[in-house]
């Protein structure tokens, strides 16, 4: 099983840019596909971003579509989130996944492998 850690939370004001890393160790980083989610305070944790297997395919969710870019280098085991003109309501715990499938999708919480523990982001207004 991969255990995912990320990092690079924190507080920014609205319009700033922020990027989340996650780490990954154990052979099966590779084969899957890696995913974001974010969940505020009240409200169901939703997706985010997907990125295929090798980085070659991604989706977005409609909300950070234009804003947010999801990539990954497998040679480092790791996962990025590069989030541009951040909103108040990008403000989250943000969790990196690894899904049940080589390829992408609008991703649910029941179709992740692995979790990890999540990063706070804050955006001020």
């Amino acid at each position: 099983q991969v255990q995912l850690v990320e990092s690079g939370g924190g507080l920014v004001q609205t319009g700033d840019s922020l990027r989340l890393s996650c780490a990954a160790s154990g052979r099966t980083f590779r084969t899957y596909g890696m995913a974001w989610f974010r969940q505020a305070p009240g409200k169901e944790r939703e997706f985010v971003a997907s990125i295929n297997w090798n980085g070659g395919s991604t989706l977005y969710a409609e909300s950070v579509k234009d804003r947010f870019t999801i990539s990954r280098d497998n040679a480092k085991y790791t996962v990025y989130l590069q989030m541009n003109s951040l909103k108040p309501e990008d403000a989250a715990v943000y969790y990196c996944a690894q899904v049940s499938s080589a390829g992408i999708g609008s991703w649910r919480p029941g179709d992740v492998r692995s979790w990890g523990q999540g990063t706070q982001v804050t955006v001020s207004s």
